[in-house]
C-alpha cells in the first residue's frame, strides 16, 4: 500500500459528557476510496471535522498530508475539497455565482461549467440555489468540493436525498476521479455505495471501531456473503 495521506491516531471527542468518538485510529492511502460506515450518531461527521481541524480532539491526533489541519489550515485548504451534510447558501444567490465565488478562492480552479455539466446541473446555472431540489443541492455541494482541484475530497453522506439514477451518476463521476488518482474519504449509509466505490471500509459503532478492511475482508469475517447483512451483524442487529 502506498503512503498514508490521512492518519488518525487514537482520537476521542465528547460533547456534554457523551463520548461521540472513542479512541478511533485509521489511515488512508493515496489514491484510495475509503468509507467510514456507521448509523446516525455513530461519530462519522465528528471524525471528519476532527481530521479537518474544524473540531479539536479531546485526545489523540489526526494528520492530512503529514500535517495537522488546524495549524496548517491555508496549506491544507488548497489541497482538500469538502462536502459536509448541511449546506446553506445566501438568499437569491445563483448556482453560477456560488461556483464563481468558490473558484476565486483557489490558485488553479477546475472549470466549474464542466463540473456542473458532469453532474447534470449546467441548465440550472442561472437558477437561485435556494430553489434547487434536495438532490440538486447535494450534487452542487459535491461540485463545490471539486472546484479547487483537490488531492483529497471528503464527502459526508454525499448521496443522501438522491434518487437511484442520480446516485449512480455521482458514483460514475467518483470512479473517474479515483482513476485520476484522487483520494476520497466518504461516509455513507448505503452499503451498495460502499461496495461500488470503496477500496477499504471502517465500521464504527458509538464512536468505536468495530472492524476495518477491504469490503471482501469485512464480509468474509462475518457469517454472511454481502456487506449489508455483514454490516447489520457487526452492528449487533438481527439479519432478517
Amino acid at each position: 500500500m502506498s503512503e498514508s495521506i490521512i492518519s488518525v491516531r487514537n482520537i476521542s471527542k465528547s460533547f456534554g459528557g457523551r463520548k461521540v468518538v472513542d479512541g478511533l485510529s485509521l489511515s488512508v492511502a493515496q489514491g484510495e476510496v475509503f468509507g467510514l460506515l456507521g448509523h446516525n450518531g455513530a461519530g462519522k461527521s465528528t471524525t471528519i471535522e476532527m481530521i479537518l481541524g474544524i473540531k479539536k480532539p479531546d485526545s489523540g491526533e489526526a494528520h492530512i498530508l503529514g500535517k495537522d489541519a488546524a495549524s496548517a489550515r491555508k496549506e491544507i485548504f488548497e489541497k482538500v475539497g469538502v462536502q459536509l451534510q448541511s449546506s446553506a447558501y445566501q438568499a437569491a444567490i445563483k448556482v453560477g455565482e456560488i461556483c464563481e465565488e468558490f473558484a476565486s478562492l483557489y490558485k488553479d480552479p477546475a472549470d466549474y461549467r464542466n463540473l456542473l455539466e458532469q453532474f447534470g446541473l449546467l441548465p440550472l446555472i442561472k437558477s437561485p440555489a435556494m430553489k434547487l431540489s434536495g438532490g440538486e443541492r447535494q450534487k452542487l455541494s459535491v461540485v463545490l468540493a471539486l472546484i479547487g482541484n483537490p488531492e483529497i475530497v471528503f464527502l459526508d453522506e454525499l448521496t443522501t436525498g438522491l434518487d437511484v439514477a442520480a446516485r449512480r451518476e455521482v458514483w460514475k463521476t467518483l470512479k473517474e476521479l479515483k482513476s485520476k488518482g484522487m483520494t476520497v474519504f466518504l461516509t455513507t449509509h448505503y452499503m451498495e455505495e460502499a461496495e461500488n466505490l470503496c477500496d477499504r471500509v471502517c465500521l464504527i459503532k458509538r464512536g468505536r471501531k468495530v472492524t476495518e478492511g477491504t469490503v471482501s475482508e469485512v464480509v468474509a469475517a462475518s457469517p454472511y456473503d454481502n456487506l449489508e447483512d455483514a454490516y447489520l451483524w457487526y452492528m449487533g442487529e438481527e439479519v432478517m
